[in-house]
C-alpha cells in the first residue's frame, strides 16, 4: 500500500525533535528503539506502518489511532516495536468490530 502521512493528516499537533530529525526511524515491527511519543519524526512514520499493516487508507482510523497513542496507551510502552505491536493489535480489534 505504501501509505504516506503528512503533519496536516493528523488530529494533533507535535513538537518536532529536530536534532533528532535524520536519525533512524522505524524500521519494522521488532523495532527496539525508544519511541518518543512527542516527536513529529518518531510518531509519522510509525503511524504510517500500522496505517499499511491494517491496510487502511482513512482519516477516521488515523485519527482513532492517534486517541488510541495519545489518552489509552500504556506508558511502560517503551519501544517503537511495542508501540507498534499496540496500536496494530488494537486498530484490528477495532476494525473486527465494524
Amino acid at each position: 500500500m505504501g501509505l504516506t502521512i503528512i503533519p496536516s493528516d493528523l488530529k494533533y499537533k507535535y513538537p518536532k525533535a529536530t536534532q533528532t530529525r535524520f536519525d533512524a526511524k522505524f524500521s519494522g515491527p521488532g523495532d527496539s528503539a525508544p519511541f518518543n511519543r512527542d516527536d513529529l519524526y518518531d510518531i509519522l512514520p510509525l503511524l504510517a506502518a500500522v496505517m499499511n499493516e491494517l491496510k487502511r487508507d482513512d482519516a477516521t482510523t488515523l485519527h482513532f489511532l492517534e486517541d488510541l497513542m495519545n489518552q489509552d496507551m500504556p506508558r511502560f510502552l517503551f519501544s517503537r516495536g511495542e508501540v507498534f505491536d499496540f496500536l496494530t493489535g488494537c486498530g484490528k480489534e477495532m476494525l473486527s468490530y465494524r
